[in-house]
């Protein structure tokens, strides 16, 4: 392997670079790979050999058509064809998604899979993200994720389960009242790329309740459960309407005859993709408990097959992921250009123990300098300044969440700060101990922790009593604003007004946020007079119609201003698609 691997990983529009390009460096073996979340024990040798022995025809004739595949796959997944669109990889379900279905903003928590916050950017949609807490180790609390979309007016709205990095994990009735709380918006969307590897629910999948609701969509890939991110494969599941919508933009080949293959081998071989996913399970549980052992290395609580973990004070992600790879071949995927994360985290895959063995070995020889390069981490750390190792990322985490990432440096186990616009509390008032991420429900003793922030003592400073006499003290208290949008960028936004108390799960304003005709009343008398009078309480509507490319929408940015690109250049991609499989959770039942 190259001594200097950073100029790979600057050359590469993802977040890493290939297996092949790794390859082609090196002597011909590339490294041992905790990169990229595949499942390592499926297909099995013998299903190698048989698609080997297929090559010839694999590669030389054209496949069948995608309904073809798509009939196939739904007849093992026990799904109506009408409800299921197969793409080329999740990827592509994804920018259609965005051209069809993104009128003008949506709303996804961060850090997350990249393809969910560049795709809209680069079609000049507005994103509103929504910032997850490290000290409350990166849980996603629904009700404040409602809240956040209704103080932003964002029309569809984004959830991963499980969640990548973390593998934050929801469960299934929370999944399903939250969909049920956002049924006014344009468009929601589960992402259920690992979901096959989760193992804290027996049935934790959402596909069939999404094919009963008219803006719901299921995603899930392929690729990654079977082991096979070379074969780009994918599908979603919705309504007739929605599924039929994305299917008829499709081309008819888009699905390659390795796929095609591939979907009519499944229905021989599910005691092995379930045996598959059972020891991934197993190897998870190993995996964490190794590298927890390793001093000053946090893991977080993980549904996903991969594990994200904080290295000890002082490391630099940079250089732990180059100099694993140079000196032990092995890949990491450091996260510093994940938006949200920052180059203190790495995401690690689930392997077998022989490898795991292998990468605890080196990154106690990088980080504490048992070898001859010394350690990568300091003795004594002073401090723990945030970064997310490019400078553009930082500046679109700024511009749009208007806090970004100011004060993370003098408070580094807190996370990133909820954006100003919504003043829903942080969960969770720890110092930083990860939290299970199972908790779908807020809970009633996180609200106060908004009231500890300890700002408003210094005022005896400011004594001098004529300044409170010249300026009308019941101004600040009589005038709360409402919190429609946040202000722009370099203003401080103003401070919402408290939120109801827990006692309801998520905000229920969604009669007066839905914008269909069939609000009008079927006959012209004076009756709309008093009807128009909660209108005050209605967040503002977005526009109608769809906004026109490159154009930021109300207030959002371009891909070329997030890039800091002049707008003729690519903007570079991050982040990897989900993948998910069968037999469980799309609807045969648990296996394993």
């Amino acid at each position: 392997m190259a001594d200097n691997v950073t100029s790979l990983f600057r050359s590469t529009a993802a977040h890493s670079p290939s297996m092949a390009a790794l390859t082609r460096e090196s002597d011909g073996a590339g490294p041992v790979d905790f990169c990229i979340p595949c499942n390592p024990y499926f297909p099995t040798p013998a299903m190698f050999e048989e698609l080997a022995a297929r090559l010839r025809d694999i590669i030389t004739y054209y496949p069948s058509s995608a309904d073809t595949i798509t009939a196939e796959l739904c007849s093992l997944l026990r799904l109506p064809p009408q409800c299921v669109a197969m793409g080329n990889g999740s990827t592509e379900l994804i920018t259609w998604i965005d051209h069809l279905l993104v009128r003008e903003s949506l709303a996804v928590p961060v850090p997350t899979f990249g393809r969910w916050t560049d795709q809209p950017m680069e079609t000049g949609k507005r994103v509103d993200m929504f910032p997850l807490q490290e000290s409350s180790g990166f849980a996603l609390d629904l009700a404040q994720y409602a809240e956040f979309i209704r103080a932003r007016g964002t029309r569809v709205a984004v959830v991963c389960n499980p969640n990548n990095p973390d593998g934050g994990f929801l469960h299934k009735h929370a999944v399903v009242q939250f969909m049920d709380a956002m049924a006014d918006l344009d468009l929601v969307v589960i992402d259920e790329s690992f979901l096959e590897f989760a193992d804290a629910e027996n049935e934790p999948s959402v596909v069939q309740e999404a094919m009963l609701r008219p803006n719901v969509i299921v995603l899930r890939s392929l690729g990654k459960n079977f082991g096979l991110h070379g074969i780009r494969f994918g599908y979603l599941v919705a309504n007739p309407a929605l599924a039929g919508r994305v299917r008829s933009m499709l081309p008819k080949w888009n699905l390659n005859s390795f796929a095609e293959y591939v979907v009519f081998m499944l229905k021989e071989h599910g005691a092995e993709y379930a045996q598959s996913l059972h020891q991934v399970r197993r190897d998870r549980m190993d995996m964490s408990g190794q590298l927890s052992s390793l001093p000053g290395l946090t893991v977080y609580p993980s549904q996903g097959n991969f594990l994200f973990v904080r290295l000890p004070v002082g490391a630099e992600g940079t250089v732990v992921r180059d100099r694993l790879l140079t000196e032990h071949r092995i890949l990491v995927r450091e996260c510093g250009n994940k938006i949200g994360s920052s180059s203190r985290f790495l995401r690690l895959v689930v392997r077998p123990q022989v490898d795991v063995r292998r990468l605890v070995s080196g990154l106690e020889q990088v980080l504490y300098g048992t070898s001859r390069r010394g350690a990568a981490v300091p003795e004594q750390a002073t401090g723990t300044g945030y970064s997310s190792g490019t400078a553009a990322v930082d500046r679109l985490v700024s511009e749009t969440n208007g806090a970004g990432t100011r004060g993370l440096a003098q408070a580094a186990g807190a996370g990133m700060p909820l954006p100003a616009a919504a003043s829903a509390p942080a969960v969770g008032a720890g110092g930083g101990m990860p939290v299970p991420a199972a908790a779908g429900l807020p809970q009633p003793e996180a609200r106060p922790v908004v009231r500890e922030a300890p700002r408003p003592q210094p005022v005896p400073q400011p004594a001098p009593q004529p300044v409170p006499q010249s300026v009308p003290q019941p101004v600040p208290q009589q005038l709360p604003p409402p919190v429609p949008f946040p202000e722009p960028a370099g203003q401080p936004a103003p401070a919402a007004p408290p939120l109801a108390p827990a006692a309801t799960a998520f905000p229920t304003p969604a009669p007066l946020s839905a914008p269909m005709p069939a609000v009008a009343s079927p006959t012209p008398t004076p009756a709309p007079v008093p009807m128009q009078a909660p209108a005050p309480m209605q967040a503002p509507l977005p526009p109608s119609g769809p906004t026109p490319p490159g154009v930021p929408a109300r207030g959002g940015l371009t891909a070329a201003q997030v890039r800091g690109t002049d707008g003729l250049s690519m903007a570079p991609a991050t982040g990897w698609p989900g993948a998910q499989s069968w037999p469980e959770a799309a609807g045969m039942g648990q296996a394993g």
